[in-house]
């Protein structure tokens, strides 16, 4: 249990530490360079190494162990946070190498901490739907709190000394697993390393041989992308046209992440019992399209308000619901490989998401891109009502392996799942 405590404080450390930087490392672009287009390629910067070294990554962390990997990569971008801080006496194109070094470190430990998770959950005892809730819960709990803090640090430290505080939340994370993840049998005696290409082909393997995994990835590519695309553009544009100020902003994601904090409690609650099919499709179902339709449909800021709020409250499951089903149907010697991969893919429509999302308002308008984003999102939804002899392998709980020996291997974030840890 202690395992999974330590993982569990160093998951939402972490997830604050993110919060801050995303807040912070656009408003010290704008500050230094007064240029919402650099704002936009600092983010690319970090953003796309973060997704490519994932998969690229796994087959290291399988043959150098995933707790080591994760103590390394944390103190490693805690001394890159550090740089990014002062990178702006550099000139731009320091910062933007720091933040490839950035985003790609970042990557690295979040596969690793994604391979620590289920084995650790495992050595527990704890359920694995339940824990995953938990960490999904202290996941958006900390996202919230980063976000409340991060307006408040940067006015009062500036941009430069909150990235500092992420740097810091880096070190804190790797004392974290260092003291509290007991190292796994597997970090000592790993099995015969295979050679780099190898390994990648094996996790491509498994994948286009499991088709409850390949519906999932598919689903979560096109809302991942919707989501983006919604949150970077539509939300923003909507409120600029109909309320004028950027007040509102804050609210409708607070009130999206307010749902999902008490809708998770719930399901903390009752995520053993629950039937992961059931509740997996019907959350995605009300939650994903609808708050699409009322932004453009309607111009009541109430409304948009409920329904944000009920959306956070219906999706609240549907990672936790993913997280355990990837952990349980991954055999642990292709789960470093196979979640990285996965992740990567889900991860893909994130970038597009707003590309597409702000060409879809240019050139045909916020109202119809609106219908037309939220049409997919449902689409894409429907899958699991439409293939239910496959979808409803959610419900097969797999046995959990022996807990006798400590088999210790977070977010967005991930953010377990494709949301994002760090």
């Amino acid at each position: 249990m202690k395992g999974l405590v330590g993982l569990l404080i160093a998951g939402t450390v972490s997830r604050i530490g993110s919060v801050l930087t995303f807040l912070a490392i656009p408003w010290l672009v704008l500050e230094t360079t007064g240029s919402p287009s650099r704002m936009g390629l600092a983010a690319a910067a970090e953003l796309l190494p973060y997704v490519l070294i994932g998969p690229l990554g796994a087959p290291l962390v399988d043959r150098i162990g995933p707790r080591r990997v994760s103590i390394v990569a944390d103190l490693a971008s805690a001394a890159v946070m550090a740089a990014v801080a002062l990178g702006q006496r550099g000139g731009f194109g320091v910062l933007l190498v720091l933040l490839v070094l950035a985003g790609g470190l970042r990557g690295l430990g979040d596969c690793a901490k994604r391979v620590l998770l289920p084995s650790t959950i495992t050595a527990s005892g704890v359920d694995t739907a339940r824990a995953t809730t938990v960490y999904d819960g202290a996941n958006r709990l900390a996202g919230l709190l980063g976000a409340a803090l991060g307006g408040v640090l940067i006015a009062a430290l500036g941009a430069p000394r909150t990235v500092l505080l992420d740097g810091v939340s880096f070190v804190a994370c790797a004392v974290l697993v260092a003291a509290l993840v007991p190292a796994r049998a597997a970090d000592t005696a790993a099995p015969p390393p295979e050679p780099y290409l190898t390994a990648l082909r094996g996790g491509v393997a498994y994948l286009r041989g499991d088709r409850l995994m390949l519906g999932i990835l598919a689903m979560l590519f096109v809302t991942n992308l919707a989501d983006q695309a919604n949150g970077a553009v539509f939300v923003p544009v909507w409120i600029d046209e109909v309320l004028g100020s950027p007040e509102a902003l804050g609210w409708v994601s607070g009130a999206f992440g307010l749902g999902a904090v008490l809708g998770n409690l719930v399901f903390t609650a009752l995520a053993p019992r629950a039937p992961r099919y059931a509740v997996f499709t019907i959350g995605f179902l009300i939650g994903g399209s609808p708050r699409l339709a009322v932004l453009a449909l309607s111009d009541e800021l109430t409304l948009v308000l409920v329904a944000a709020f009920g959306s956070g409250l219906a999706m609240a499951a549907v990672n936790p619901i993913l997280a355990a089903t990837m952990f349980e149907r991954v055999p642990e010697h292709l789960q470093a490989r196979v979640l990285s991969l996965s992740n990567a893919i889900g991860f893909a429509g994130i970038p597009l998401g707003g590309l597409l999302g702000g060409w879809a308002v240019e050139h045909v308008g916020l109202t119809p891109a609106l219908l037309i984003f939220g049409a997919c999102y449902l689409g894409a939804t429907l899958l699991p009502a439409l293939s239910p002899t496959t979808w409803r392998q959610l419900d097969r709980r797999l046995p959990e392996p022996p807990t006798a020996t400590p088999n210790t291997t977070s977010p967005r974030d991930s953010e377990p799942a494709p949301s994002g840890s760090r």
